[in-house]
């Protein structure tokens, strides 16, 4: 049993929501991720019990829970809620206190948000109007292709002749696939050719700093992805060790804060 208080955060996003544990030396200790589904309340519970499992804990021996994300007011156990563009910058200066740009390409928007220095956000940017560039173009590609989402990565990095594709909207790029798979085009090609067109776009959307941080579950799952805009930006990108959790843990630091705890260090 945990003899130590732990603080917890959760991102109730519109397709996963994700459960952290910190403990006071703000390392995470349990962490659970689950599809947020049509219940996100039910959803958030379930996550919280298997991350206080993982961290052999009890819910008495939270001191404090924040929650952040599309659904966090649904989280009914959070003492208090914040902004993701706020946890995601946190969650992300806790692992690299420099400043920076922070690129989330998540399952239904993007954002990039820009830290100072100080870890002080100085501008952001969020893609909402269209699917082009999230996790949901994404599984739309991969079902017009007929693949799984956990074979697309592998494909990507396979492709010798990248397909190029000319439109960021995904009903028109839905299109083009189709035309490809009728020229007889590699679908390895086409699949880099998806990801380069999700790349573009997020891009489009604002210029970079020196130091760039990229997170959110497409990262996590499609990790070639970072390859390749390093390969555009032409420098290094940062990524978190767990990437899709970024938010999660940026609100869980925002629970240790308000406790008085850490308040000096971030």
């Amino acid at each position: 049993m945990a003899a130590e208080k732990l603080y917890a955060g959760t991102d109730v996003g519109s397709s996963w929501t994700k459960v952290v544990l910190l403990n006071p030396a703000k390392s995470l200790v349990g962490y659970c991720l689950k599809k947020s589904g049509t219940d996100f309340s039910a959803t958030a519970r379930r996550c919280l019990e298997a991350s206080l499992e993982m961290a052999d804990a009890r819910s008495e021996d939270i001191a404090c829970s924040f929650s952040t994300g599309y659904g966090r007011k649904n989280v009914d156990y959070a003492d208090d809620t914040r902004t993701e563009i706020g946890c995601h910058a946190k969650g992300c200066f806790h692992y690299f206190p420099s400043a920076m740009t922070i690129i989330d390409i998540g399952g239904q928007d993007n954002k990039i948000v820009k830290l100072d220095g100080s870890g002080q956000r100085t501008s952001f940017k969020m893609n909402r109007k269209c699917a082009a560039g999230t996790g949901a173009f994404l599984e739309e590609m991969a079902t017009r292709l007929d693949l799984s989402l956990d074979e697309m990565d592998r494909l990507a990095r396979q492709s010798t002749e990248m397909v190029k594709l000319g439109s960021f909207c995904t009903v028109f790029s839905a299109t083009e696939v189709l035309e490809n798979i009728r020229q007889g085009r590699k679908v390895a090609d086409i699949v880099k050719g998806v990801y380069f067109s999700m790349i573009r776009r997020v891009l489009e959307m604002d210029s970079l700093t020196e130091t760039v941080v990229m997170t959110g579950g497409v990262v996590a799952h499609n990790p070639y992805m970072v390859t390749m805009t390093e390969e555009l930006v032409g420098r290094k990108i940062m990524v978190p060790e767990h990437p899709q959790l970024t938010g999660a843990i940026g609100a869980a630091l925002y629970a240790m804060n308000s406790t008085g705890l850490g308040m000096n260090e971030d």
